[in-house]
């Protein structure tokens, strides 16, 4: 499966609602992202089909090992870009939008080299 921006937010959701709720299932995902259940169910059984996601018969959705390595990757993205920005003066709400724009796009490359700066400027 080729990882698109969808997806990755999608991981990315799973990985934070985790975090909040301990348990998560599709409800939870469409009520974060505000998309229709049916939308989220489908994205779900890709996800589980592609090897990201387990689904227990209750319903709880869980990362797996390679769900869990781009969620990671793509939440750190989301927070480093977020907070950068915010240190910039931009304002938070803007920040958190415009880095879920970023995150998703930018190459490793260019991404490592903005850690290095934030981490030299600290």
């Amino acid at each position: 499966m080729v990882l698109n921006e969808s997806t990755e937010n999608y991981l990315e959701t799973i990985l934070v609602l985790n975090h909040r709720l301990g348990n998560v299932r599709s409800v939870d995902i469409a009520n974060e992202m505000n998309f229709k259940k049916p939308s989220v169910s489908v994205a779900m059984k890709h996800l589980r089909e592609n090897g990201y996601i387990t689904v227990s018969a209750e319903g709880y959705i869980r990362l797996t090992d390679a769900g869990l390595e781009v969620a990671e990757r793509i939440y750190e993205r989301h927070t480093i870009l977020s907070n950068w920005l915010v240190m910039l003066g931009v304002d938070p709400r803007v920040a958190a939008e415009d880095a879920c724009k970023i995150e998703h796009d930018v190459s490793i490359e260019s991404f490592e080299a903005i850690k290095r700066h934030i981490n030299a400027t600290r």
